[in-house]
């Protein structure tokens, strides 16, 4: 229940927030603008929810230990391989298929990999609108109930929807793209960060990172489709398809990982060993 009134309120803020000022006489400008104060509450809404959800229940303190999952740095190396260079090295990846598939290279972005990758770890902490709310509220309790892995494939499919509003709004740069081909690109993305959550031992500081190197490095091989109009359709680049299929390529050995991993909420700590956890 805590979960659906999670989700229900984080949609209902977000949503209205990005899409009431399309219905207001001065429309997007002002504090209403695209980047302003007021799109940036719909952005950091779901952490938002969260921590009030959290306080009423569980006190001051609950907050206190949600918050807390942020100072989780004490991790294995890997991990933050894996957080800041999983989104270019699938987006390096597809690239090379699609050398492979139609003999030249699509077109790459001109902003240096190691700038990209330095802006990731300078915005991180601004995911904690996201993640504090999507992987450190919703996942653990989803994962209680139907499992880790479903839990991170379900989390995707909603992650995406909420971002939906963007898809039809001008001037996100999502607008007109492939709302389809990014709701699978989500879910992928989704089960990968569950299991980085997982082995991290619920660590917000390398979801949080993931999130952030993922924003700044999507652009090194762009996958965007120029003059597109129909966010509904299937219409998305080769790289784009491409990126898609390799993110799964990494999913579906997650998924294998977390078989039969239940978490409990509130999440102190997340065992990283296959089996149900005792409570």
């Amino acid at each position: 229940m805590r979960s659906l009134t999670f989700l229900l309120l984080t949609f209902a803020v977000t949503w209205s927030i990005w899409l009431l000022p399309g219905v207001l006489p001065s429309g997007r400008t002002g504090i209403f603008a695209l980047g302003g104060p007021v799109f940036l509450l719909g952005v950091f809404a779901p952490g938002l929810v969260a921590l009030a959800l959290t306080a009423r229940v569980d006190g001051i303190d609950g907050v206190a230990r949600l918050l807390a999952r942020i100072g989780r740095w004490r991790v294995a190396w890997p991990l933050y391989v894996f957080a800041l260079g999983y989104m270019t090295v699938t987006k390096l990846a597809a690239a090379g298929i699609v050398r492979l598939a139609t003999g030249a290279w699509p077109a790459f972005g001109q902003t240096p990999w190691p700038l990209l990758l330095a802006a990731a770890v300078a915005t991180a902490w601004a995911q904690a609108g996201e993640e504090v709310g999507w992987r450190g509220y919703a996942l653990p309790r989803l994962a209680r109930r139907i499992g880790l892995g479903p839990a991170g494939i379900l989390l995707g499919l909603v992650w995406a929807l909420w971002h939906l509003p963007l898809f039809f709004i001008p001037g996100t740069g999502s607008d007109g793209q492939s709302f389809p081909l990014y709701l699978l690109h989500v879910m992928a993305l989704s089960v990968a960060m569950a299991w980085l959550y997982w082995r991290a031992a619920g660590s917000l500081l390398l979801v949080m990172l993931m999130h952030a190197a993922v924003n700044n490095t999507t652009g090194i091989v762009p996958a965007a489709v120029p003059g597109a109009d129909n966010s509904l359709s299937l219409d998305g680049s080769l790289v784009g398809w491409i990126t898609v299929a390799v993110s799964w390529l990494v999913a579906v050995p997650c998924l294998f990982a977390m078989r039969g991993v239940r978490v409990g909420a509130p999440l102190e700590a997340l065992d990283p060993r296959p089996g149900p956890r005792s409570q």
